[in-house]
């Protein structure tokens, strides 16, 4: 299965089209596209295994250099546009990016990297040309629309969001197939989604994080059309499922509460009506949130854990959750073990380190120790997540291992209050974690972003300490709160915790952040 398919099957088809814009590229001019894209790596001197770059927003051009680097056998890197220049400059020195593609809304940034990647050899921009880059659309042309001699299956290799540290690159082997080979991700979209040429898909997530980028290529590998919005907006995007009859759509549970904090009267004014398939991830969703989802939208919710590593997935369905709420899943693709440090097998119901074995290989590039520390001594892989399962096998995330709070030697994973604060009716977002208590080492701090900031004061965090505490053991709830306008969080729904946290390490009088 591969988009060359379609543009022989249904050439006049849309691929792909622009929410905001209505632009469209049919498998036609994609394939075309796409080739002249591979002809023009091949003609710099590219071959399998080497490495081109885009830092580029929700743009139509997106799938064209990724669809070129797949069918020249090149791995591609698509770097987050809210990076800084010098964050930018890492990634793109890390993966060895020989050739680099952005945009001109992105060229401020882009131009103070030219002088800190001396690897790159050829700059690209879409939408116009600075000094230092070449026209994307202009170089392209003058390239034959006929597929290369020498096709073969290139894939992306993505940087983690370094919501816990530096990012990281994860690398998963080239297959040495053909372009159109069936893949993992392939066999469980059909099986699973009921992914097919019918289908209209909705995606509201930044492109360059692994899901949205996988996904939708997923989708054009099944003659499907992707309606992609250039940002996520809750009312916009029940405008789009009525509009365009989205069939297929993939969500994180921050999108979730921020559609359900809507009035009811724009929340219910939209039909929904066609969805049969809402796919969610990226972070644990709160059971109440989900709850009101399926009572909204109907069973249509499937929910999946799984990484960018590819090493292992869990997945479940809206009728086994209403079964086993707050769980994840179980699992589809490896066998899940739940660790001790010492990495003993806990039984069901004890909280542990999440590994998965048998699934697929990764490693993180040019850094050697974290790869091994992601694996034990049997090879199991981890995420660094920390959860555990009921008896019959269903996984339950906790949080991250790395924000895990210990106060007098009491281990509190910050998850669970997050998860009951955010169904507060005056909060709108909210981070839990640890902070410097002389006495127990830590303690319980949230930093909650209000949905007016007219309610910020002491009467509201003692509020919503009490609120807390109505609904979870009071050692868990936070012993103060502050408050801040915008939390730093990712548009694919993760938080930047780490943020959070070094605020305080060493300041400790804060309200207001």
């Amino acid at each position: 299965m591969h988009p060359v398919v379609y543009a022989q099957k249904t050439p006049d088809k849309p691929a792909i089209i622009m929410a905001a814009t209505g632009e469209s590229l049919t498998y036609g001019e994609l394939e075309a596209l796409s080739n002249q894209t591979a002809h023009y790596f091949r003609s710099m001197g590219l071959k399998t295994g080497d490495h081109v770059g885009m830092f580029l927003e929700n743009h139509l051009m997106f799938y064209v250099w990724c669809w070129g680097a797949q069918r020249a056998g090149l791995y591609f890197t698509a770097i987050s546009t809210r990076l800084t220049a010098p964050e930018v400059a890492f990634i793109v020195d890390d993966c060895d990016a020989q050739i680099m593609l952005t945009s001109k809304s992105l060229a401020d940034v882009a131009a103070e990297i030219i002088g800190d990647v001396p690897q790159v050899r050829e700059f690209l921009m879409v939408d116009g040309a600075i000094d230092g880059f070449k026209s994307l659309e202009d170089t392209i042309a003058a390239f034959p629309t006929d597929r290369i001699a020498d096709e073969t299956a290139g894939m992306d290799m993505l940087y983690s969001s370094g919501t816990t540290g530096r990012p990281k690159g994860v690398k998963i082997p080239l297959t040495g197939e053909a372009i159109d080979a069936e893949n993992p991700l392939l066999d469980i979209t059909k099986q699973m989604y009921s992914f097919s040429e019918d289908m209209m898909y909705l995606s509201p997530a930044p492109l360059y994080h692994a899901a949205p980028m996988r996904f939708n290529m997923t989708i054009l590998r099944c003659g499907g059309t992707s309606v992609i919005m250039d940002h996520f907006n809750e009312e916009e995007s029940l405008r789009l499922i009525e509009k365009y009859k989205i069939t297929h759509s993939q969500w994180v549970p921050t999108m979730f509460v921020r559609m359900l904090k809507m009035p009811a009267d724009i929340r219910t004014k939209y039909d929904v009506s066609s969805l049969k398939i809402a796919i969610h991830a990226a972070a644990p969703c709160p059971i109440e949130v989900k709850r009101q989802m399926i009572e909204w939208w109907g069973p249509v919710l499937f929910e999946y854990y799984a990484g960018s590593e590819g090493n292992g997935a869990t997945y479940i369905t809206s009728e086994d959750w209403l079964a086993h709420p707050g769980s994840v899943g179980r699992s589809m693709t490896a066998t899940l073990h739940i660790l001790d440090d010492e990495g003993n097998e806990l039984p069901a119901g004890e909280i542990g380190n999440i590994y998965f074995e048998g699934g697929g290989q990764f490693s993180y590039h040019k850094d050697a120790a974290r790869t091994a520390d992601s694996h034990n001594q049997q090879g199991y892989s981890t995420l660094g997540d920390v959860g555990y399962v009921d008896e019959d096998g269903y996984l339950f995330l906790t949080d991250r291992k790395a924000f895990m709070i210990i106060s007098g030697g009491v281990n509190i994973y910050p998850q669970e209050a997050e998860n009951i604060l955010i169904g507060h009716p005056k909060v709108f977002d909210v981070a839990v974690f640890g902070v410097p208590n002389e006495d127990f080492g830590e303690e319980v701090k949230a930093v909650v972003q209000p949905m007016d900031w007219a309610d910020v004061g002491d009467e509201f965090e003692q509020e919503l300490i009490a609120y807390c505490k109505e609904n979870l053991s009071s050692i868990k709830c936070p012993r103060s709160v502050d408050f801040t306008k915008e939390l730093p969080r990712h548009p694919t729904g993760k938080l930047y915790k780490r943020l959070l946290r070094d605020r305080y390490w060493g300041k400790k009088d804060s309200r207001i952040v």
